[in-house]
């Protein structure tokens, strides 16, 4: 620090020393009056020149961060006018006047009352001006000048970034450009050495080096391998003044990242590498993984595996598996521990990519021998086909063979076998097999019209264990046999036309017919049509044989009439052409119709011919018509009986309902004179439908059944009395229509006594309810709560 102040010092005193020189020839050369030349014509007609005053302005110079005590001395104004006599005043305005830089108005001395910084602002822009200091009248043009701030030293180089990032691919040749760092320093380039830079390496060697001038790292040492070192820290100064004693200097960190190339082979960590595998595994299941290590990384370190030897080529195989890079050995087709215990392969391991500049190292691949044992384990049987396909006729007799299946034990112990019928493919049990040798038998009959393929699946285990067991399926073809005989394809039905002439038809059939038959194609057709031995010579009809299948129908004779006869059934025999052949007997119906001249059906019915006979058209329409008067007389008169208000029978004052209520109520015997009369029960009302509440408004209209209404007029007291009860029970807006003071008042004098139960819980009465038992089923619940009195009591 003390180093830098007397730098300081110096470099001040020597600006200074220059500023004085400078300062004085500037007053000789600029400002001193410069006179320029003017003819005027004299008195003797001399000519006589007079000089012009003026003064012309260039500039000054100020040092950059002057820290003295006092004010820095810029420079000083003068006219030629000014005589000492302080008549003349000196202004100054512009940039900074007045702030910065001030003037003495008398003397015309310019100091700098601050400090500078050319990296502030390098000059100064000011005007100068002498004026009467009694009138202001100026005596010298104003004249601009500028103040230029004299740098020095004070800036020490910047880079541009703090910390620079690169890279370089390892084993690169020595003096390969790696990056570019740059410094800048604020000082004036152009006024000695304060901005000239120098650049050179702290930290880094001997691996890198910088150039002086550009700063441009480069590598210093060759084969720089990333395996060993990724990551460097550069440390890189920049010095001004020219990089000599006193400059000042910036450093910076430069982070330098080796790239990887492709200079390693892979390699196996061991020689040999040994793996087992059950003969249980499936094709497709991994035995095995290795790994060979490769120090490069990304697509330089990839390898792939691959096998190239071994007597188990054919059975193995390897994948890579790019996330770990391993090789993995999967099983390639089953192995079989009797066969072969043992197997081994040579699996090479090589660089997916490679470089050719490094193609010098080597090889880039590794081989490894694999060795596999193969595990022996209890497998299942296994049957000697993957299925089996047996044929048996239909309605062969149980016990026949259907035929075999056969497993063994792979095992080298070659266990028995024991066999069975999944039972869940056979629910009829349709078939049985012998435990031993597996052959399928029958247990019954078997239809092929009803089932044609029957598959079941057969169980094959060891004896010694029932767990190792396998399934084959088994499919079975029943045969057929000529067991059906055909029959008609349809229910066929015959039509002929009656006619008065007897006389043959023309070779137009009656109708055509067809068979089917359920048995197999080869017990089905041809089919042989026929009549029955006994009317082979059938005067009605015949039929003709088509050779394809089919047969007509066809009259022997005409004059067919319906009275006479207006059904035919003739029998046709059907045959197949299976060995032996199978016949039935079909009934074909033949209807004699009446038709029109041209042929065309018109009816088939016989009781045309009989109403033609007895009755007339016109006899029929009277008759149609005395019916109609008589249903109309008899809805008059029910309507009329409808209308009446009083009933045709029964008189009012004999009404059967009152009567029967008042039998029925419960009154008070001989001197009760207020019974129930049942005519508060018919509301008119009740008579529309709902009987509403007085005292309760119900939530919504009950509307109720039709079918429970009984007629106004009705003599059955006992339906009206159920119907009301229905009603009530079924009204969901408000409770029975009954009035209680009806059952609360029980009358005086009755013999009977009370059977209310309202005020049963309160008496303390000894009455012996025990005669409620003999009164039936009705009672069984009065019976229930009085006449169990003491079985209470014991019971508490």
């Amino acid at each position: 620090m003390k180093e830098n102040y007397c730098l300081q010092a110096a470099l001040v005193c020597l600006s200074m020393l220059c500023h004085s020189q400078a300062f004085a020839l500037e007053r000789r050369s600029h400002l001193h009056p410069s006179f320029h030349g003017h003819h005027e014509r004299g008195k003797e007609g001399q000519v006589l020149q007079r000089s012009k005053r003026g003064w012309v302005w260039n500039q000054f110079f100020v040092i950059e961060e002057y820290t003295g005590p006092d004010p820095v001395l810029v420079g000083r104004l003068h006219s030629d006018l000014d005589t000492g006599d302080g008549k003349i005043k000196y202004i100054l305005s512009g940039e900074g006047a007045g702030t910065i830089f001030v003037i003495d108005d008398k003397s015309g001395n310019i100091h700098a009352t601050k400090t500078l910084d050319r990296e502030e602002k390098a000059q100064y822009t000011l005007m100068a001006q002498a004026v009467d200091r009694e009138t202001n009248r100026p005596l010298e043009p104003a004249s601009s000048f500028i103040v230029k701030v004299q740098d020095i030293n004070d800036n020490p180089p910047e880079f541009l970034h703090e910390i620079y990032y690169a890279n370089v691919p390892e084993r690169s040749n020595v003096g390969t450009s790696v990056i570019q760092v740059t410094a800048s320093d604020a000082d004036d380039p152009t006024y000695g050495n304060s901005a000239k830079l120098v650049y050179s390496i702290l930290e880094g060697q001997p691996y890198f080096s910088v150039e002086a001038q550009t700063g441009i790292i480069r590598t210093a040492l060759p084969n720089m391998d990333r395996e060993a070192k990724e990551e460097y820290h550069v440390v890189i100064q920049a010095k001004d003044m020219g990089g000599h004693m006193g400059g000042l200097s910036g450093t910076t960190k430069v982070m330098i990242t080796l790239t990887d190339v492709n200079d390693n082979p892979p390699k196996f960590p061991q020689s040999v590498y040994q793996m087992s595998v059950s003969e249980a595994a499936v094709p497709g299941e991994e035995v095995g993984r290795m790994k060979a290590k490769d120090p490069d990384i990304g697509e330089n370190g990839l390898v792939t595996y691959n096998i190239v030897d071994g007597d188990g080529m054919e059975l193995f195989e390897i994948t890579t598996d790019y996330e770990t890079q391993e090789g993995v050995v999967k099983l390639k087709k089953p192995v079989d521990f009797e066969t072969k215990r043992a197997y081994n392969l040579k699996v090479e391991a090589a660089n997916v990519h490679f470089d050719p500049k490094f193609i010098s190292n080597g090889p880039f691949k590794d081989t490894v021998t694999v060795k596999i044992a193969v595990e022996d384990v209890d497998e299942p049987p296994m049957f000697l086909a993957p299925s089996y396909i047996h044929e048996v006729q239909e309605n062969a007799a149980p016990g026949t063979v259907v035929g075999r299946v056969h497993a063994k034990d792979p095992d080298a112990a070659n266990s028995p076998i024991r066999y069975s019928i999944d039972r869940h493919t056979d629910l009829d049990r349709f078939f049985t097999i012998n435990l031993e040798d597996g052959f399928i038998k029958t247990t019954k009959p078997l239809d092929r019209e009803e089932t044609a393929w029957l598959n079941i699946s057969v169980f094959a285990a060891e004896i010694h264990n029932r767990h190792q067991e396998t399934k084959v399926p088994v499919a079975i073809r029943v045969l057929d046999v000529n067991d059906n005989a055909p029959k008609f394809a349809a229910p066929y039905e015959g039509f002929i036309c009656e006619s008065d002439q007897i006389k043959p038809l023309s070779n137009q059939p009656i109708v055509t017919i067809s068979a089917e038959d359920k048995d197999d194609t080869a017990n089905g057709p041809r089919f042989i049509f026929s009549l029955p031995p006994e009317i082979i010579h059938n005067p009605n009809f015949t039929v003709r044989d088509n050779r394809d299948n089919t047969a007509g129908v066809y009259a022997r004779r005409g004059g067919f009439s319906r009275q006479k006869q207006d059904l035919y059934l003739l029998p046709i025999v059907i045959s197949d052409g299976g060995i032996p052949p199978m016949s039935s007997t079909n009934t074909l119906t033949i209807k004699v119709c009446g038709c029109d001249v041209n042929g065309v059906l018109l009816s088939c019915n016989a009781e045309a011919y009989i109403l033609n006979a007895g009755l007339s058209t016109g006899a029929l329409i009277a008759i149609l018509a005395c019916i109609v008067i008589l249903l109309v007389i008899v809805v008059l008169f029910v309507t009329l009986r409808r209308q009446k208000k009083e009933p045709l029978i029964v008189f009012e004052e004999e009404d059967v309902r009152e009567n029967i209520i008042t039998y029925d109520d419960e009154g008070g015997g001989e001197e009760d004179t207020e019974a129930f009369d049942i005519a508060t029960l018919q509301n008119p009302d009740g008579i529309n439908g709902f009987i509403p509440r007085k005292d309760i408004k119900p939530e919504y209209q009950y509307m109720p059944r039709p079918g429970l209404r009984p007629a106004p007029n009705s003599v059955d007291v006992d339906d009206f009395i159920n119907t009301r009860i229905q009603e009530a029970d079924n009204d969901p807006t408000a409770p029975p229509y009954d009035s209680i003071q009806i059952y609360g008042y029980e009358g005086r004098g009755s013999v009977a006594g009370s059977l209310s139960s309202l005020e049963s819980a309160t008496t303390d009465s000894d009455l012996d309810y025990d005669y409620l038992q003999n009164w039936g089923p009705r009672f069984k619940k009065l019976a229930d709560l009085y006449g169990s009195k003491d079985t209470f009591d014991d019971d508490s």
